[in-house]
């Protein structure tokens, strides 16, 4: 049924076209002018005395006629305005409505306020507070629940899981906007339940102007936790190691009990001092020749998903580095001597072809020319995931190399250039350096150089000199060094930065399970493991199981873990339900720092104190007084009137 305004007062009627009737009132009003009209007569001398009590009778009648039509006037008018129905409202409370709540369920919102969690406590205001009977549509930072009724979702809600995952502001807003429908007429409140941590901003102060967005701010009562952060291993002496530990969020004059277990085997306690700065480190020994699936716990009453931390060392997989030199520097034999790595190295005269299938790296070192018969060879090994290293001879054969890598980016060998130079530039988000450097330097120790070869290719850069050619490019397996690495065309085998640049080069080859990984980062490890092409690896954790994306090579299988798992916790990696090694998963720590965002910074918002606050509020904006009742009231009393009138007006 159309609703229409009425401009009368702020008054708006439901049923305006029933105010036509008013014109009916001149019906009453004509009748009682003909009924006035009368003819003048003379009367009499002898009548004079019955003509004045006459003429004060008909004073007397007129009166009456006159209230009479007045009562019947307003009477008839207060039934059509009844009949109009009506009522007085705010000027949306007409337009149809459109509500979308956004319901925080990541894991800072485990922190109490009165005893239960900041996700518990806004759940039940929701259920208690929201219509229902109206259709919203609800989502969290994992799932959306679109146009139901509280009571199609209820029990969900109360068992909502807590994610790890936060959606921005910006998110926020996307998703709001996909759940809302097209019509412009509409009136869109966007709800926004959350503890507003500051990463939630994301740097957006503002969201979408079409719709009208209320915050509402769940606060804990206690803005204190301790978290374990990373852990990272090294020492190793006497097949002994040591466990770093860090944590964050602690008293100083607080020490904080901290266990160590294998499995669901105590392994170790100590205590946990935290610094001025509210960090702590605790080391704990352990063995490197046993596998240790270890999980760290504490005790801390603020969040409960950071108070646990899973890591595993299994038996160390050694890289097989094999390089194939004509160089009679040992550069290469220092670099990969280390337990990490299984080193061979061959001149070309003396390479047996069937040493490569198992390597993880090749290094083309110092030679003049590369054969045909091995450029195959080395096409395959890098189109099996391999790396492939290559740092020519001042006296190269640039035809052969260039027959090699022409099908790897592009890449070619142009005139060789004789120009003193130096490394000057290392790009530092080059994925060689990305964790090399605390900071990015521009007063090391520059490698110099007297020849190197031009280059055209797609390989980033990663070192370049000081005249912009490259020095080193490569990405992805391989790696090519513009520059003969021989002491008398360049110092930079003994510069500081040789070390990283191979150590990263040789590590990139084999994916080594580091001794945790984090969710919802998309992580890679090589398994050693042989299987056929129709066989799969599972991963599993006690009933949970799953099948990551996998590619299989010669001698391992690389697995990619992007969306599973998704909780923490140490799983087995399985062939055949065969246990070949385990891998540790944690949540990140982002929601550990509880350092909260300033609403009053953000545009075009209202914030509200609580959920039944924002529900008053809401329902205030939607009332509607309706007066129909008062004109029928208005209408039996003016009835009422019209009778008293007739019976005592005379």
């Amino acid at each position: 049924m159309p609703i229409f305004d009425q401009a009368m007062l702020g008054m708006q009627f439901k049923h305006p076209e029933i105010l036509w009737a008013l014109f009916l009132l001149v019906i009453p009003i004509l009748i009682h002018l003909f009924q006035l009209r009368r003819f003048t007569k003379t009367p009499f001398t002898n009548v004079a005395m019955l003509q004045k009590v006459v003429s004060e009778s008909r004073k007397s009648n007129t009166l009456k006629k006159w209230l009479l039509l007045l009562t019947r006037l307003l009477l008839l008018a207060a039934l059509i305005m009844a009949f109009a129905q009506p009522f007085i409202s705010a000027s949306t409370a007409l337009q149809e409505k459109e509500t979308v709540v956004y319901l925080d369920d990541s894991f800072s919102m485990q922190a109490k306020s009165n005893g239960i969690s900041l996700l518990e406590k806004a759940t039940q205001d929701l259920i208690k507070n929201i219509d229902g009977e109206s259709e919203f549509s609800l989502f969290t930072n994992e799932k959306t629940f679109s146009n139901v009724r509280i009571a199609d979702i209820q029990n969900l809600l109360l068992s909502l899981p807590y994610s790890y995952r936060q959606l921005s502001l910006n998110e926020i807003g996307l998703k709001a906007n996909s759940l809302f429908s097209q019509n412009t007429g509409s009136v869109k409140n966007l709800i926004l339940i959350s503890d507003f941590q500051e990463r939630i901003s994301d740097g957006n102060k503002s969201l979408d102007s079409s719709f009208t967005t209320h915050f509402v701010p769940m606060q804990p009562k206690e803005l204190q936790n301790v978290s374990i952060d990373s852990v990272f291993v090294d020492d190793v002496l006497n097949e002994q190691a040591t466990l770093h530990v860090f944590l964050s969020g602690g008293n100083q004059d607080e020490p904080l009990p901290i266990s160590l277990y294998n499995a669901n085997e105590l392994i170790a306690k100590t205590a946990a001092k935290f610094k001025s700065n509210r960090d702590a480190e605790v080391e704990f020994t352990i063995s490197v020749n046993e596998a240790l699936n270890g999980r760290l716990s504490i005790i801390d009453n603020a969040l409960g998903y950071d108070n646990r931390f899973y890591f595993n060392i299994n038996t160390k997989q050694k890289i097989k580095v094999l390089a194939i030199s004509d160089s009679d520097s040992d550069y290469l034999n220092r670099l990969f001597r280390g337990d990490e790595f299984d080193f061979r190295k061959y001149a070309l005269s003396q390479l047996d072809y069937s040493n490569l299938d198992d390597q993880n790296v090749v290094v083309l070192d110092n030679l003049k020319v590369i054969p045909s018969s091995l450029q195959n060879i080395l096409r395959t090994f890098k189109s099996e995931g391999s790396t492939l290293i290559v740092v020519p001879a001042k006296d190269s054969d640039i035809s052969s190399y260039n027959s090699l890598l022409s099908g790897f980016s592009a890449t070619q060998f142009s005139e060789k250039v004789v120009s003193d130079q130096q490394v000057t530039t290392i790009t530092f988000d080059h994925p060689l350096y990305r964790n090399v450097f605390e900071e990015e330097v521009s007063n090391f120790q520059y490698p110099s150089v007297k020849e190197y070869f031009g280059i055209r290719t797609g390989l980033p850069k990663a070192l370049s000199m000081d005249g912009g050619d490259s020095f080193l490019v490569g990405d992805d397996g391989l790696y090519v060094f513009t520059v003969p690495l021989t002491l008398e065309n360049s110092n930079f085998i003994n510069s500081p930065l040789i070390v990283p640049t191979f150590y990263n080069m040789a590590q990139s080859s084999l994916q080594v399970p580091k001794p945790y990984q984090t969710l919802g980062k998309v992580t890679s490890v090589d398994i050693p493991a042989e299987i056929g092409n129709d066989d799969i690896l599972e991963v599993s954790k006690a009933e949970y199981r799953f099948i990551p994306l996998q590619q299989t090579f010669p001698s391992r299988v690389r697995l990619t873990f992007d969306q599973s798992p998704t909780e923490d916790g140490i799983y087995s990696i399985l062939r055949d339900d065969r246990t070949i090694q385990n891998i540790s998963f944690n949540y990140p720590r982002t929601e550990s720092q509880l350092k909260y965002l300033d609403l009053g910074t953000l545009d075009n918002v209202n914030t509200m104190d609580s959920i039944p606050v924002l529900f008053e509020f809401l329902e205030a904006e939607n009332n509607i007084t309706a007066y129909w009742k008062w004109f029928v009231i208005l209408a039996l009393l003016l009835a009422l009137i019209e009778v008293l009138i007739q019976k005592f007006v005379t």
